[in-house]
């Protein structure tokens, strides 16, 4: 009995410690100017990649390096970011060499598939994902949703928790949601530093999001 009791005190002191530490870690924090922010960039098949590319061309070139993490699957945005980071060098030649890469991660969730093997695919993709994120520590995650994303922001996450390094998580929902988050905001919500919407009704259902019109 006694034993039981010291255990479940060692367990309520540990859920008591990390609750604290995640409220540090989640709490707002007053901006610290820098020169140059490490980007990391979640980009998804389709739309969402193209998206995100979009938005980042409103980006001064003191976001750099800039990561890229994309499904191992997913050709077309390798060559989207490639095209992309092409054409920036080019409208801008007094700039130095662009300074990007592109990792690629398991994905979190195909097509159809199960719920429960999506459980199993996700922690997968996270396994993964945390090393990743460890080594490259990033200022900065930018996301707009792809299911790719949610693994890398918990491991993004992870990194404030563990006292490594604080990394602001930026989410922005897809202009495609005009009525009802998708699935990687509503599990992202609660834990990104800034949620930005693109559509008022949106605004009014989530008053802690951030809406500034359409952005992309």
């Amino acid at each position: 009995m006694g034993g039981t009791l010291i255990l479940a005190a060692a367990a309520g002191t540990v859920a008591v410690l990390l609750a604290v530490r995640l409220w540090v870690v989640l709490r707002p924090r007053a901006a610290v100017p820098r020169r140059s922010l490490s980007l990391l960039v979640v980009a998804g098949s389709g739309g969402h990649t193209t998206e995100i590319l979009r938005l980042l061309e409103n980006l001064s070139d003191a976001y750099s390096p800039r990561h890229y993490v994309i499904a191992d699957t997913d050709e077309m945005s390798a060559h989207k970011i490639n095209s992309f980071e092409v054409n920036r060098a080019d409208r801008n030649p007094s700039a130095m060499f662009p300074e990007y890469y592109i990792h690629r991660i398991p994905r979190s969730r195909e097509v159809q598939q199960s719920w429960l093997s999506t459980v199993l695919t996700t922690l997968y993709s996270l396994w993964l994902s945390f090393p990743l994120t460890h080594r490259v520590k990033p200022d900065l995650v930018l996301c707009n949703g792809p299911g790719t994303c949610v693994p890398i922001c918990i491991s993004a996450l992870l990194l404030g928790i563990l006292g490594i390094k604080k990394v602001i998580i930026v989410y922005i929902e897809s202009i495609c949601r005009v009525e009802h988050l998708s699935l990687s905001g509503k599990i992202l919500f609660h834990l990104s530093d800034y949620f930005i919407v693109q559509w008022p009704t949106l605004k009014e259902k989530y008053p802690k999001s951030v809406y500034l019109g359409r952005i992309v």
